[in-house]
């Protein structure tokens, strides 16, 4: 899961002309799904959201203080292509989740980030839509976020590395045996077809 989190003076969302949701000081979330995506990685973008220190404190300090902590408005928008894969120009989207799953699996993701702060200060846009957003960048200050890879353990690496080493490793010594036994089984090294034209 990849999110791009902006510190915003305010932030909306219109679809077909029409503002469907909108915030004041806050944060805009644009999430985009992965098709490995799990509950796992919605608790850690929730914790990661609403405990990022990207505003004043109460003495003016920066850098001090989270959305919670500074009582913000966060507007999530889901954007499938931070999932994008460049092939060449053209980017390719086959490493996000397929809608029909990823639209039930953004829903869990917006209750779960209104249960961890404030319902009513959650707000979204339009799932599947063509959306206009309209960001007031704060600062400016925009920070990315990605979950951890399921495939992350060093160790599980390495083991996969050593195994793909042995493979690679027995495949010549098998067709050097076969070339071997076809050698032995026709050791003048002619063929059938030119053995039968001769005794003809």
């Amino acid at each position: 899961m990849k999110a791009v989190v902006q510190r915003v003076a305010a932030a909306s969302v219109s679809v077909a002309g029409e503002q469907v949701s909108s915030i004041g000081r806050g944060l805009c979330v644009l999430l985009g799904i992965s098709r490995d995506d799990t509950e796992r990685e919605i608790d850690f973008m929730v914790r990661k959201i609403l405990g990022l220190r990207v505003f004043e404190g109460a003495e003016g300090r920066p850098w001090s203080s989270s959305v919670a902590e500074a009582r913000g408005e966060v507007l999530c928008v889901s954007q499938f292509t931070l999932q994008a894969v460049l092939k060449g120009n053209k980017p390719d989207f086959h490493l996000a989740m397929a809608g029909e799953r990823a639209e039930p699996f953004y829903r869990l993701f917006l209750e779960r980030l209104r249960s961890a702060y404030r319902p009513e200060l959650v707000k979204d846009g339009k799932f599947g839509a063509l959306m206009s957003v309209h960001i007031e960048n704060d600062g400016p200050v925009t920070i990315q976020i990605e979950s951890p890879l399921p495939c992350a353990d060093p160790k599980q690496i390495a083991k996969q590395e050593k195994q793909q080493q042995r493979q690679q490793q027995t495949k010549p010594k098998v067709k050097s045996a076969a070339a071997s036994s076809e050698q032995q089984d026709n050791p003048s090294g002619a063929e059938e077809g030119s053995t039968a034209r001769s005794s003809d």
